[in-house]
């Protein structure tokens, strides 16, 4: 039964494409498996892994957020010209927490508009993307801030281990990976043994059915797009940190990369499914295929034609296999 549903589940089968597409860019170009190709794919999906973290919670409950790289970057600017101006000496964890602070005011906002005025969730977070971006462009700077605080730049420099390649250029792979980490399991744990995970699911499934049950969907609501403005703002600080730079437009229209991947990694875009293991899966699979038209050298703006192509292939795969389901319901099966 365990090998079974094993053979069934979308993560078996994202994870046979990565092997598979792996041994094909490897046979083409030997690059692909070098440590030092290995270390940049994972530094290189970092930040979009934590987006991608709260991208599926919000898929979950049935909605749509696109307003997150315009708080990520919020965050970020706003967090790293305060410190600079301060010329803050302290902890990188206050940075942290001061970023996260500013994500989860705007993950508010959001919420707010989507809990109580009952707005369409892509609507919402289409116009506070904008919103946001064009305030802190307008009012908090546009120029690329190259100074960072200490802390910062020394927490960049923290490696979980370092490889010296031929030409005796040195690769690290980011201590910044361990945040990766702790936030997949927190939002695991929230998703598999919490009340509040259970009504996010109970959210996307059905919300009429959800309030029936006895859930809260306002405090769900505000739940879930609060946390996602948090660790929105971590993403930003982390970005800013890997990069030694705080450019307030780098993160914007990585959106539909997130949620191409999400939604490849099984998470269904009308909601109620979706897992962690899934959404890494599927990032790992999508910063595959764009690397690999890098190897290839392929031209950079057929990265958008295969992101486009991604979300709708998922889509596509998660609904047909949703519709067996739903025809053997409607029968009486």
């Amino acid at each position: 039964m365990k090998m079974k549903k094993l053979f069934s589940s979308n993560e078996f089968y994202v994870a046979l494409t990565i092997i598979g597409l792996s041994l094909l860019i490897g046979s083409v170009n030997k690059a692909f498996f070098t440590a030092g190709n290995m270390i940049d794919l994972a530094r290189g999906s970092i930040v979009m892994a934590i987006f991608a973290l709260g991208t599926l919670m919000v898929i979950i409950s049935g909605g749509i957020d696109v307003s997150f790289p315009a708080i990520a970057s919020f965050s970020m600017y706003v967090t790293t010209k305060v410190l600079t101006s301060c010329n803050f000496q302290g902890s990188v964890w206050v940075a942290f927490a001061m970023a996260g602070a500013i994500g989860l005011v705007l993950g508010l906002i959001n919420a707010t508009f989507i809990s109580f005025f009952k707005l369409p969730t892509l609507i919402v977070t289409l116009g506070t993307a904008s919103m946001f971006s064009g305030f802190m462009l307008a009012f908090i700077g546009v120029r690329e801030l190259s100074i960072l605080p200490p802390s910062m730049v020394d927490f960049s420099k923290l490696n979980l281990f370092e490889i010296t390649s031929k030409d005796h250029f040195v690769y690290g792979l980011p201590a910044a990976v361990l945040i990766v980490v702790a936030l997949a399991l927190l939002v695991w744990f929230i998703l598999k043994y919490t009340m509040i995970g259970r009504g996010i699911y109970a959210l996307g499934g059905d919300r009429v059915a959800a309030e029936r049950a006895g859930f809260n969907i306002h405090a769900i609501l505000f739940f879930i797009y609060s946390f996602v403005g948090f660790i929105s703002g971590i993403a930003g600080l982390v970005h800013t940190s890997l990069m030694r730079n705080s450019n307030p437009v780098t993160l914007i229209g990585t959106e539909l990369t997130v949620i191409a991947a999400v939604v490849l990694g099984g998470a269904r875009i009308s909601g109620g499914h979706g897992t962690v293991l899934g959404s890494i899966l599927g990032l790992l699979l999508v910063t595959i295929m764009t690397n690999s038209l890098i190897l290839l050298g392929v031209p950079s703006y057929w990265q958008r034609v295969v992101i486009g192509l991604l979300i709708v292939i998922g889509t596509g795969i998660t609904a047909q296999k949703r519709s067996p389901k739903r025809a053997g319901a409607e029968s009486g099966c």
